[in-house]
């Protein structure tokens, strides 16, 4: 009964209260809501997701669809919604430009995981030229001074394949898992050259004075003569192109590519968001010092969960050395 109780309050606060609320305060203010938010909440998510929610939760059907619609549509639509809320563009020309800014990163956001979906779902395909011309692109990346001596080869095994034909990896996530791995190769050539490297002979990590304190002597006398475990590169990398695409879904991403992309956040941002999450991962597993590979999952799902924590913050930006241009600052 008291949860029924509390659903009927929210309703009803929602329904009628808050939107008395809103309009009590437009009257006051001279300003709608949408004007409120974009003078003054600084740009980036923080008003991006702001104006994402008031326009998704608008009585006006105008305004609710305003987030769906295609790029080329969005000077027209940003004149609809001018036009709905009696607005004069000429008085409040800062308005339009805020408003696009946000709008293209709201539908860009949609029509990225369209785009990401669209590569999961295309399976690699061993007898189209341009799939094997990228397979073959990832190891010269990696192991540009090793010749792969056959497309079928135990070789593959030395970037982490679990087999003598990579193709079978990529069930999971399809062309995506490739495309992911193919940008940090030749993107991130050093850091991903030496992320294989350390996977392939882990080095263990050195023991804090703080965690020394808590070892008895047998376990400090074990802890030195422990190996350090490594991992399958390229099977690690199409996990963690999982995780990624787990984060775009959800929205978690949101926070990050509003702060870090201008406009439309495009399939780039996702693939340097990839890199980012790959070297971190690669950094966490060295910190967990996991006992066998049998930890992975419990390490990826407290990595992710680590993730998600900090994309709580509107202000996070997960790579700010991909960070948007300066002239995210004047919109």
């Amino acid at each position: 009964f008291a949860r029924m109780f509390v659903q009927v309050c929210l309703y009803f606060y929602c329904k009628c209260l808050w939107r008395c609320l809103k309009f009590v305060v437009r009257k006051l203010t001279g300003q709608c809501e949408l004007q409120r938010i974009c003078y003054n909440t600084k740009p980036g998510a923080a008003r991006t997701m702001k104006i994402e929610a008031s326009l998704k939760g608008s009585k006006s059907k105008r305004l609710q669809t305003s987030v769906n619609v295609h790029p080329d549509a969005i000077e027209k639509t940003i004149d609809d919604i001018m036009e709905l809320k009696r607005i004069n563009p000429d008085i409040n020309p800062q308005l339009g430009v805020s408003l696009q800014a946000c709008l293209l990163q709201i539908v860009g956001y949609r029509n990225l995981i369209a785009e990401v979906e669209k590569l999961r779902r295309e399976p690699y395909d061993s007898d189209n030229p341009q799939h094997e011309e990228m397979l073959l692109k990832l190891w010269k990346c990696l192991k540009p001074n090793s010749p792969l001596k056959a497309r079928i080869s135990k070789q593959w095994c030395e970037i982490g394949f679990q087999g003598d034909d990579p193709k079978t990896d990529f069930r999971g996530m399809g062309l995506l898992g490739l495309y992911n791995l193919v940008y940090f190769a030749e993107w991130d050539t050093e850091i991903a050259q030496q992320v294989l490297s350390d996977s392939l002979h882990p080095k263990y990590r050195e023991v804090t004075k703080k965690e020394l304190s808590h070892l008895s002597k047998a376990e400090w006398e074990k802890k030195k003569f422990d190996k350090a475990i490594g991992y399958s590169f390229a099977i690690v990398g199409i996990n963690i192109t999982d995780l990624a695409y787990n984060l775009l879904v959800s929205g978690a991403l949101k926070t990050h590519f509003y702060n870090v992309a201008p406009e439309a956040p495009t399939l780039t941002h996702f693939q340097q968001t990839f890199c980012y999450l790959m070297h971190e991962f690669h950094k966490f597993w060295i910190d967990e010092d996991p006992l066998d590979i049998m930890e992975f999952n419990r390490v990826r799902e407290k990595f992710y969960k680590r993730i998600l924590k900090q994309l709580q913050n509107p202000e996070m930006a997960l790579c700010p050395h991909f960070a948007a241009s300066e002239s995210l600052i004047n919109m």
